[in-house]
């Protein structure tokens, strides 16, 4: 049976309508690790370092997606709540053909820029030809790539998790395929990995963009909508805080891998890059449990609920901890073999990328309160609250911690950063989550 926003969630239900977005996060890092085992087995470490070094600027171009996903989500889940969906599905519309527009701009920018910006990150002669063609070929689909950040969202609202997940495994399994025969088959080399993830991407944003057009008696449709400012500056500010992380991400990836040239050289870049791989894989449940519960708490908030609104955070808190647990026990067990999975041909980095990933995976006990609280605000359609929890979990808090532990603790230092960071903004998280349990009634 098919499970709305209105409802009472149990556990059941809070579970059952969030674990396809959870798979589909986890699913979504996952393929978008295979390129980097292929690249790494495939290609070398050369250029494995050169795509790592690349992927924040084009992390950065994407962010815009899910600034647009999670804040225009959160307007219209809350519009809807108050019984008007006809002005939802134009700003579900305004915002689809706004994304649209800036995806364009944003790819001409990119493939102008791409050269002068991979040397600026300090990319040598050895990666930057690797650099340039990886970063122009996936910004050729930039436009696909920010609709399908955005859709995974606006597919909740619309209570279809189930399509996006289905859509999400098409999208990956897609990747998988083409990356094996791009790069293994093919010897396609970095270009292949590229072109191998903008395929995919053309799927992932493509089909979800086809059924909201022809979608006529669903919860959102694509409409004729005009641009109302208004509007559009409360989702950007709303979805501030998830642009905010990916952007502070992708800042503080780029003086991570500075930091480890300096203390490890071209094999810290490596294993940076292969604990990223990791984390993306463990934080998607996190992320997946969070982007799920943003709608039903955003209804709520609308339609007043405010009993609602205490049963969702209260349930949201548990199933955190619960699965906190379990994820860094899991890290820690696996680490070893998923170091193995990439560099198992160089002993030396194999066993750097394993106590790295030991050291990181203990921020996975605290790091899924800090998601659910940013986008429990976002939710709320508090996008100041959001943003600063955001901005100092992963820019302020991280860029203090990289240059700090290092000069005290070496090389673990640089592994122990993000952990540190997320304790400082658990106790953030936590006083904004005292401070306006008042306010919203859900405490």
């Amino acid at each position: 049976m098919k499970i709305q926003l209105s409802e009472h969630f149990t556990y059941k239900k809070l579970i059952k309508f969030t674990i396809p977005t959870i798979i589909m996060m986890i699913f979504t890092s996952i393929y978008g690790v295979v390129d980097g085992i292929f690249v790494s087995n495939c290609v070398g470490s050369d250029a494995f370092a050169a795509v790592n070094l690349i992927m924040p600027i084009l992390m950065i171009f994407g962010t815009i997606g899910f600034m647009i996903g999670t804040g225009g989500s959160a307007l219209v889940s809350k519009t809807i709540g108050e019984g008007d969906k006809k002005k939802a599905n134009k700003y579900f519309s305004m915002l689809i053909y706004l994304l649209v527009i800036t995806g364009m701009v944003l790819t001409i920018v990119g493939l102008v820029f791409i050269e002068p910006m991979s040397k600026l990150l300090g990319a040598d002669e050895s990666m930057l030809k690797d650099c340039i063609t990886y970063g122009r070929t996936i910004i050729i689909f930039l436009v696909v790539f920010v609709l399908q950040n955005c859709f995974q969202s606006f597919l909740i609202v619309a209570e279809k998790p189930t399509f996006g997940l289905i859509v999400s495994i098409v999208t990956g399994v897609t990747n998988m395929i083409l990356d094996f025969l791009f790069m293994y088959v093919f010897r396609m080399g970095v270009f292949g990995a590229a072109l191998a993830t903008g395929i995919s991407q053309l799927i992932g944003g493509v089909i979800p963009l086809v059924y909201f057009i022809c979608n006529k008696n669903g919860t959102l449709k694509l409409v004729k909508a005009k641009f109302e400012w208004k509007a559009i500056f409360q989702s950007c500010v709303n979805g501030s805080s998830e642009m905010l992380t990916n952007l502070s991400m992708s800042l503080v990836n780029m003086l991570y891998n500075m930091q480890l040239m300096k203390y490890a050289g071209a094999d810290g870049v490596v294993a940076y890059g292969i604990i990223m791989y990791v984390g993306f894989i463990f934080a998607g449940t996190y992320l997946g449990y969070s982007i799920g519960t943003a709608p039903i708490i955003g209804y709520h908030y609308g339609a007043g609920n405010t009993e609602e609104l205490k049963n969702l955070l209260k349930k949201s808190l548990k199933l955190i901890a619960i699965t906190s647990l379990v994820m860094t026990g899991l890290a820690e067990i696996l680490s070893r073999v998923l170091a193995s999975i990439f560099v198992s041909y160089n002993v030396e980095l194999l066993n750097m990328t394993t106590k790295a990933i030991r050291l990181f995976s203990i921020s996975f006990i605290i790091s899924g309160f800090n998601m659910f609280a940013s986008s429990f605000f976002t939710a709320l359609n508090n996008g100041v609250v959001s943003a600063a929890i955001s901005f100092l979990r992963t820019l302020v808090f991280q860029v203090v911690m990289i240059f700090i532990l290092p000069a005290i603790l070496g090389l673990d230092g640089i592994w122990l950063a993000v952990v540190f960071a997320e304790i400082l903004s658990l106790i953030v998280s936590s006083i904004f989550l005292i401070k306006n349990r008042k306010k919203y009634q859900y405490a």
